[in-house]
């Protein structure tokens, strides 16, 4: 083969091909240059390809890690093969430069590459490698100018077995098919898999082609199955081969750059406030660059965007410290360095614990519902929060977020009465009998964990110049704010009715209805029938509603800087908070009688009945779960700015003017509900209910412990008054009220 770089003898002269044009071939030599058309240059009787470089290439590097791979037998039949091949091009064993020609056959001034080819084959013939012919001597000759060493090899002695033996391909393709299809159902045996891919092979070839035996099937779906799934087993379990990811580890170089969330049930048995046992939700966010576990919220059931909106508002802000807690868990006590710069900066600290602030940039989550869902998106657009859905069928793209999970598990969780192992394969015997804590408790003692959890150094946490030293988030959440800064964000309890689905309605001549709910004040009166301001709704006002709590929403008026509450007009009849599931189930299981105000009536009433069955244990199962997942989302109190006293943010009625309420006729009353000789509606708290000035008081004067004072329970009712039993205490923290602290400052 002649090729640019390679030498031929011309004319009794050695020259070096630099270029090949079409058939015009350029040497150049030591005397000068010349330009030869191929087939003059060919057909002269002086010309010859000389040297090692003849091939037009440099020889390749002998790959020693596939050549030790081989028998014994086939590496020195290679190095035999290798030393006449080095004969045959250069006339000495072993190669240009070891001297003399050893063989005057072999002499490349004398005789030609082919010549020298054909001698070799019959020497090889006489020394016993078989019948070797001129074209077998070329070969290896090329081989060994391509692939080096490796390619004197006898490659049948380094090939795999096939694990389909001699069978038919088409039986094989009709078995890998039907173990395709058997992927990803339930458990079941390889001889129910003989006869599909009998009817595979029929369905493809007909009668042409023979099925195989049972013996050679169960060979070969041994052999065809991936070791890492088992089709035999649950489908759901370790997956086959598939499509591959390469990992790349996440970098985030401070605080905040990528905040994962995601949800997951939790692997702990908790008492329901219905007294039946279940595995809650835990819905975390993790900081890439600190580890820092920023916000965990526990829910009975499933997770609503709601609940995931709110959480970004808890990573924000700092996480009061509980009475109870030790010192040591405090802010003001933590090891950080520029301590004193923050506490300056954020008051909120000083009475804070011991845990990282964050305002996440960007957020990582999966594609579930709650996180596409446009109450999630709105918060975070709210927030400024760009929101970063991770690619499909890649759990790497969250790595840092599962692998906490197993943390939790393993550092918490299983230390914890209750607990069932992250399988069933794990779990204990009559481990129901073990569970003891509410969600209310968990979620008390996994708020108390997550201080000692930012104080436990990190394997994922190193030092730059020290990379053996381990740090804990807290130092690494300083150490990386004294480069990026601190900056306090003030949320509200108003800032949080913000973060609230909305709904687009219309404001009627009764009032706002919502799913068959009539929400009723007297601040719509001058709003009834009219358009809102907000001319791209097409005249709707903005509504927000917590789907956990449907017994009033907030309304967005004119002349009103906040969002103002609409109670529902039946509140009264309700002892309990009710969502959107409860709701459903009542619907559809009241008859309709009546217009449409009776039959809410009704609705109200039948939703009165259910709350109180199930107080005295006489209601069904699918009631009792209902109303446990009815708990309220942890959404704080808007309390009173200060700044704003000609229109308050939302209405304070009066204790000596109850308010108002609609009778199943449709006329409106004034005085106590039937139930509650003590106008229960009208002092119950702001998420709940209604707000009076003396709960708003108390709620500024009192220590925060973390529960509402101990005068009223979480729906706003006296229970010495009306002696009806207390709803669960509210667990939710405090927030920091921005506009008293601005005066302050």
């Amino acid at each position: 083969m002649l090729a640019v770089g390679g030498q031929v003898r011309f004319r009794g002269l050695l020259w070096q091909v630099v270029g090949l044009a079409g058939q015009r071939v350029h040497l150049v030599a030591d005397e000068g240059e010349e330009v030869v058309l191929a087939g003059h240059l060919f057909a002269d009787p002086t010309f010859s390809l000389i040297g090692p470089e003849a091939g037009g290439k440099a020889q390749a590097a002998p790959q020693w890690g596939l050549f030790e791979t081989a028998p014994a037998a086939a590496r020195e039949r290679a190095l035999a093969w290798r030393r006449h091949i080095r004969e045959v091009e250069t006339g000495h064993p072993d190669g240009a430069g070891a001297g003399h020609v050893v063989h005057e056959r072999y002499d490349p001034k004398r005789y030609t590459l082919a010549e020298r080819e054909q001698a070799k084959a019959e020497e090889l013939t006489a020394l016993g490698f078989g019948r070797i012919s001129r074209s077998t001597v070329q070969k290896m000759r090329l081989d060994y100018r391509k692939q080096g060493l490796w390619g004197l090899v006898d490659h049948r002695t380094t090939r795999a077995p096939s694990p389909a033996g001699r069978t038919d391909e088409r039986v094989v393709a009709a078995v890998k098919e039907a173990i395709r299809r058997r992927r990803g159902r339930s458990k079941g045996t390889v001889k129910a898999l003989f006869p599909a891919a009998a009817r595979i092979l029929t369905d493809r070839h007909g009668d042409a082609v023979a099925m195989c035996s049972q013996a050679t099937f169960y060979r070969l779906v041994a052999q065809l199955t991936d070791p890492r799934e088992d089709i035999h087993g649950r489908g759901d379990g370790v997956p086959g081969p598939r499509e591959g990811r390469a990992f790349t580890p996440t970098v985030a170089l401070r605080p905040g750059e990528q905040v994962q969330i995601d949800t997951t049930r939790l692997d702990v048995l908790a008492v329901f406030d219905d007294g039946t046992l279940g595995r809650p939700e835990l819905t975390i966010a993790v900081d890439v660059a600190t580890r820092a576990i920023l916000a965990a919220v526990l829910r009975p059931h499933s997770t609503k965007a709601v609940d995931a909106a709110l959480l970004l508002a808890e990573m924000a802000v700092p996480h009061a410290a509980r009475p109870t807690w030790p010192d040591a868990l405090r802010f003001a006590r933590s090891p950080i360095p520029h301590r004193e710069e923050l506490l300056s900066v954020d008051e909120r600290l000083q009475g804070a614990a011991a845990r990282p602030v964050v305002v996440p940039e960007t957020i990582v989550v999966d594609r579930g519902k709650i996180y596409l869902s446009e109450t999630f998106t709105a918060a975070c657009q709210t927030l400024g929060i760009s929101v970063q859905p991770a690619p499909p069928r890649a759990p790497t793209a969250k790595g840092i977020v599962e692998r906490t999970f197993g943390s939790l598990n393993t550092l918490l969780w299983q230390h914890l009465p209750g607990y069932t192992g992250s399988n069933v394969t794990e779990r204990g015997r009559d481990i129901e009998q073990h569970a003891c804590y509410s969600v209310a408790r968990l979620q008390d003692l996994l708020d108390e964990w997550l201080v000692h959890w930012h104080h436990r150094p990190h394997n994922g946490l190193r030092h730059p110049v020290l990379p053996r030293t381990r740090l804990t988030p807290m130092e690494m959440w300083g150490a990386l704010t004294a480069v990026c800064g601190y900056v306090p964000v003030p949320l509200t309890g108003r800032d949080y009715l913000e973060l609230l689905p909305v709904r687009w309605l219309t404001i009627s001549d009764h009032g706002i209805r919502l799913e068959q709910r009539t929400y009723d004040h007297d601040l719509l009166g001058p709003h009834r029938g009219q358009p809102s301001p907000t001319a791209a709704r097409g005249g709707r006002w903005e509504v927000h509603h917590n789907p956990h709590d449907l017994r009033q929403i907030w309304i967005r008026l004119p002349g009103h800087d906040d969002l103002v509450e609409i109670p529902w007009i039946h509140r009264d009849h309700v002892r309990q908070p009710f969502d959107d599931r409860t709701w459903q189930h009542i619907r559809t299981t009241a008859l309709r009688r009546g217009g449409q105000e009776q039959h809410e009536a009704d609705l109200a009433q039948a939703l009165d009945d259910l709350t109180r069955r199930a107080a005295a244990g006489h209601a069904t199962r699918t009631e009792q779960a209902l109303l446990t997942r009815a708990q309220p989302a942890r959404i704080p109190h808007p309390t009173s700015t200060g700044h704003d006293t000609a229109q308050p943010a939302r209405p304070v009625p009066e204790r000596a003017s109850p308010p108002r309420r609609r009778t199943a006729a449709g006329r409106t009353t004034h005085g106590p509900g039937p139930e509650d000789g003590t106008g229960a509606g009208a002092c119950g708290t702001g998420t709940h209910g209604w707000e009076d000035t003396e709960s708003l008081d108390a709620l500024d004067t009192e220590p925060d412990t973390g529960q509402w004072p101990d005068d009223e329970d979480d729906d706003g009712w006296t229970t010495e008054d009306d002696g009806r039993s207390p709803a669960p205490p509210y667990t939710g923290l405090g927030l920091w009220n921005a506009h008293q602290e601005a005066e302050r400052w």
